[in-house]
C-alpha cells in the first residue's frame, strides 16, 4: 500500500514539474500531453498510427509551435524547416527514442549520434550518388522490363494485376541488386500472388514502428531468440524470420571473406578494411541491410502505385504526359534513363505532386545538442527533440491552395510565375542526414512511370478509394486497414508498329 502512495507522489511530483518547471513548460500546447507519452502511446499504438492527426488539431488549437510529449517540439512552419534539419557542418543528432522505431540501432538511419552517423554513413554514400545511380541505369531498365513482361502477361490473358505488389516486386530486385550484386528474383516468378510476401514483410517491418519506440525491448528480445521458437510464438510471421535470418546468413557471409575484393556491393563495402572492426560485426551488416531493403523497397513502390492511381483517375493527364515522353522516347518500346527524363517538365510535376501527397509522413525528430533554438520568441534548450512532420509542409494551404487535390499543374504554373515550389518538396527531409537513397527512388520513379505511361493502357479495377487513402501513419502511408492495394487491367499495349 505504502509503494502505491509512494508512486502515486512521485507521478504527481513529476506532472508538476512537467508542467510548471520543465525548461519546455513555456511552450504551448495541451496539459496531457506535456504530463505524460500515454497520450501519444494511445493513439499511435493503441488506435495505430493517428498521432499525426493529433497534433494537427493541438496546431489549430496553440499555434505553430507545439510541445507534443513531455520531451519533444513540434513546430508546423515550413520557415523552421531547414534550421531543424540542418546542414553545412551543423550538428544534429537523433532522438534515441524515436530511433527505436526502426528496430535496427546499427543501421545509418537509426544511429543517433551527428559523428558516428556521418562515420557509418561514408562508405555507402557512393553507391547511392547521382553518378552511380546513373551508372546503373541499365540494371534498373532490366527490372523494369520484366515488369513491362508482366503488364504484357496481363493484357494478353485479360485478367488483373495488382500493380501495387508489382512494384514491390520491382524495387525489391533493385535494391537487392544493389546490396548484394544479384536480385532475389521477385519479378522473374511468373506468379506475382507468391510475391505478396514481399508486401507482408514490409508491412510487419512498419506496422510496429510506434510499438517498437515505447518498447525497444522487443526487438531486441526477439532479434535474440532462435528463429523456429518465434515460429511458434507467431506463425503468422514466419516469412518475416525466413527474410531475417536470409539477411543473417548473407551477412555472415560477407564476414567469412578473409580478403574481400575492391567495393562491388553494399556488402562488401560495409565489410572493408577501411572500416573500422569494430564496424564490421554482424549485427551492423544485419541492421543495415535489413533498413535498407525495408526503406529501399516499401516506400518507392508505394509512391509508384500512389501516383499510378492518379494517372489512372485522369485520363486526360494520363495522356498528357504520354504526349511529353514522346519526345524522348519516340517508338513504345524505347528506354530512356533518368537524366533524359528529368528534363520533361510535366512528367517532373507529376512526380513532384506525387512525393508531396504520397511520400512517407514519419516524425523526423532533431536534436541540436550544443544549440539553443529559437522560434517567435520560444527558447528551445540543447538536447530538445525537435521536429516538423512534412505533412505540414505539403499540406500548407498558403503554399500549395487545395492542398489534399492532386494536380502536377500547380508545380507547371509556380516555375511560369518564377516561383521555386520545390524549396517545400521535403520527402528525404534535408541537411546532414538527408535519405541516403533519394536519387535511387528518383530514378525508379522516371523511368518506371515514364516505361509503363509511354506504352501500356490500364484500367483501375476493384480498387476502391478507401484502398488508396491515407488513414494511418506508421513510417510510409497505410489506408484504415491493411496497406495500399492498387489493381488494374492492361486494356491496350502500343508495340509501335
Amino acid at each position: 500500500m505504502f509503494t502505491i502512495f509512494l508512486l502515486g507522489v512521485i507521478c504527481f511530483l513529476r506532472s508538476i514539474y512537467r508542467l510548471y518547471f520543465h525548461p519546455l513548460s513555456k511552450i504551448p500546447g495541451p496539459k496531457l500531453t506535456a504530463i505524460t507519452h500515454l497520450y501519444e502511446f494511445y493513439h499511435d499504438v493503441i488506435r495505430r498510427g493517428k498521432f499525426l492527426w493529433e497534433i494537427e488539431r493541438m496546431h489549430q488549437r496553440y499555434g505553430p509551435i507545439v510541445r507534443i510529449n513531455p520531451r519533444e517540439v513540434h513546430i508546423a512552419d515550413p520557415s523552421m524547416y531547414d534550421e531543424i534539419y540542418a546542414g553545412g557542418g551543423r550538428r544534429r543528432n537523433k532522438d534515441p527514442g524515436m530511433a527505436s522505431s526502426y528496430a535496427s540501432q546499427y543501421a545509418v538511419l537509426a544511429t543517433v549520434g551527428h559523428d558516428l552517423h556521418r562515420a557509418r554513413r561514408a562508405p555507402l554514400s557512393p553507391f547511392f550518388s547521382k553518378k552511380a545511380v546513373l551508372e546503373l541505369s541499365a540494371v534498373i531498365q532490366e527490372k523494369i522490363s520484366l515488369l513491362s513482361w508482366h503488364l504484357e502477361r496481363a493484357h494478353a490473358e485479360r485478367g488483373v494485376i495488382t500493380l501495387s505488389t508489382a512494384f514491390i516486386g520491382l524495387t525489391g530486385d533493385i535494391i537487392t541488386h544493389y546490396l548484394y550484386g544479384q536480385d532475389n528474383g521477385y519479378l522473374r516468378d511468373r506468379d506475382l500472388a507468391k510475391r505478396n510476401m514481399v508486401w507482408e514483410i514490409m508491412a510487419e517491418g512498419t506496422n510496429a514502428c510506434h510499438l517498437f519506440r515505447f518498447f525497444p525491448c522487443i526487438p531486441t528480445v526477439t532479434k535474440a531468440l532462435p528463429g523456429r521458437l518465434m515460429r511458434l510464438i507467431r506463425p503468422t510471421l514466419s516469412n518475416v524470420y525466413d527474410m531475417q535470418e536470409q539477411i543473417a546468413h548473407q551477412s555472415e557471409e560477407a564476414l567469412s571473406l578473409h580478403d574481400p575484393p575492391k567495393p562491388r556491393t553494399i556488402y562488401h563495402a560495409l565489410n572493408s578494411p577501411s572500416v573500422p572492426a569494430h564496424e564490421r560485426s554482424l549485427a551492423r551488416l544485419r541492421d543495415e541491410s535489413f533498413i535498407l531493403l525495408i526503406g529501399g523497397t516499401e516506400s518507392t513502390a508505394a509512391t509508384l502505385a500512389f501516383t499510378t492511381y492518379h494517372l489512372l483517375r485522369n485520363r486526360e493527364m494520363y495522356l498528357k504526359l504520354r504526349e511529353e515522353l514522346q519526345q524522348v522516347m519516340p517508338m513504345p518500346t524505347s528506354e530512356a534513363n533518368w537524366s533524359q527524363l528529368e528534363q520533361l517538365p510535366y512528367l517532373t510535376a507529376v512526380i513532384n505532386e506525387a512525393l508531396r501527397l504520397g511520400a512517407p509522413a514519419l516524425r523526423p525528430t532533431r536534436v541540436a545538442p550544443t544549440e539553443t533554438l529559437y522560434y517567435k520568441g520560444y527558447a528551445i534548450p540543447p538536447g530538445t527533440p525537435v521536429s516538423t512532420i512534412s505533412y505540414f509542409v505539403h499540406r500548407n494551404p498558403v503554399i500549395f491552395p487545395d492542398p489534399e487535390k492532386f494536380d502536377p499543374e500547380r508545380w507547371i504554373q509556380a516555375a511560369e510565375r518564377g516561383g521555386n515550389l520545390t524549396r517545400y518538396l521535403v520527402p528525404f527531409t534535408r541537411g546532414s542526414r538527408i535519405c541516403i537513397g533519394m536519387n535511387l527512388a528518383y530514378a525508379e520513379l522516371y523511368m518506371t512511370l515514364a516505361s509503363m505511361v509511354r506504352r501500356f493502357d490500364l484500367e483501375i479495377c476493384d480498387t476502391r478509394p478507401e484502398d488508396m487513402e491515407f488513414a494511418r501513419e506508421t513510417v510510409v502511408q497505410r489506408p484504415e486497414k491493411g496497406v495500399w492495394t492498387l489493381k488494374a487491367k492492361v486494356v491496350g499495349v502500343d508495340e509501335g508498329s
